[in-house]
C-alpha cells in the first residue's frame, strides 16, 4: 500500500486526510494518508526513513518555508514563492530525493479567477505567512497589483492602522491570509476598517473553517462579495495528487 500524507503543527482536524481518505476509497486506490504532527520540521528525514511506502507529502503550518533547507530540488513556482506545501517522495536505487511544490498558487487562481471584474486591479493581502506568498505570486501572474498589510510592518508594507477610506476605494480585493478568525477562535477577525468595503469589494478568506468567518461576514454586511478558502484548498489538493503521480 502507497502511503501520502501531512505534516504540520498543530494539525487538529485535517482536511487533507478526510479528502483523500475519501478518494482512495471511492477511486479504489491502493493508498492510505496518514497525518504527522510534528512541532519541530526537523522530524522529517525520521518520517521519511521510517515510512517505505511514503511517496508524498503535504506541508502545512508552520513548515511551508522552514522544510526547504532539507530539500533536494524546487519547482520554479516553490523557488519564486519561497513556501512549499507539497512534497514528491522519490525513492530509486540511487537513494531518497525530495522534490518541493507549491500547489496553493494553482488552487487559489482558479479559485478567484471567476469573480475578478475590470476594476479588480489592486489587492491587499492580509498577513506576510508562506501562504500569502503562494498568493502574492499568483496575483503577478494575474497582473493584480498587491501591497502586504502586517501586524509589524516592514518598509513597503502597511499596518492595519495605515488603512484609510482612501487605501480601500483604492484596492478592490482584500485577502485575508492570516489564521485569525479560524476556529476554535470564531470570535476574531482581521483589524480592517469594515465600514469603508462597498459591493464593489471582492474579500476572500484563505481559512475555511468556519466557512463564514466573521471577516466574511462583516464583509458581506457592507455589501462586498466574499469567498472562503474551502474550493482552494479542494483545488490545490487536487494538483498536489496529479504533483505525486506525474511521470518526470
Amino acid at each position: 500500500m502507497t502511503t501520502y500524507g501531512l505534516v504540520g503543527f498543530p494539525l487538529g482536524h485535517s482536511f487533507s486526510k478526510g479528502f483523500f481518505t475519501d478518494k482512495f476509497s471511492t477511486e479504489g486506490i491502493d493508498a492510505e494518508y496518514l497525518n504527522f504532527e510534528i512541532p519541530q520540521i526537523e522530524s522529517l528525514h525520521e518520517i521519511i526513513s521510517s515510512q517505505p511506502n511514503l511517496r508524498g507529502l503535504n506541508v502545512t503550518l508552520p513548515h511551508k518555508q522552514t522544510v526547504i533547507p532539507l530539500l533536494d530540488e524546487l519547482s520554479d513556482e516553490a523557488r519564486a514563492i519561497g513556501a512549499v506545501n507539497v512534497i514528491r517522495i522519490s525513492r530509486t536505487s540511487q537513494g531518497i530525493r525530495l522534490k518541493g511544490f507549491n500547489s496553493d498558487t494553482i488552487g487559489f487562481s482558479n479559485s478567484i479567477r471567476p469573480l475578478i471584474k475590470p476594476h479588480h486591479r489592486k489587492a491587499l493581502v492580509l498577513g506576510t505567512g508562506g501562504a500569502s506568498k503562494a498568493i502574492c505570486y499568483s496575483l503577478d501572474t494575474m497582473g493584480i497589483a498587491w501591497k502586504y498589510v502586517s501586524r509589524t510592518p516592514h518598509p513597503g508594507m502597511l499596518a492595519y492602522a495605515d488603512l484609510t477610506q482612501d487605501i480601500l476605494n483604492d484596492h478592490h480585493i482584500i485577502i485575508n491570509c492570516t489564521p485569525v478568525g479560524m476556529f476554535p477562535h470564531t470570535d476574531a477577525c482581521p483589524p480592517i476598517p469594515y465600514d469603508c468595503l462597498s459591493d464593489a469589494h471582492l474579500a476572500y478568506d484563505v481559512v475555511y473553517n468556519p466557512t463564514t468567518t466573521l471577516f466574511i461576514q462583516k464583509a458581506k454586511e457592507h455589501g462586498a462579495v466574499t469567498k472562503n478558502g474551502l474550493e482552494m484548498l479542494h483545488l490545490q489538493a487536487i494538483a498536489a495528487w496529479e504533483i505525486w503521480t506525474a511521470k518526470d
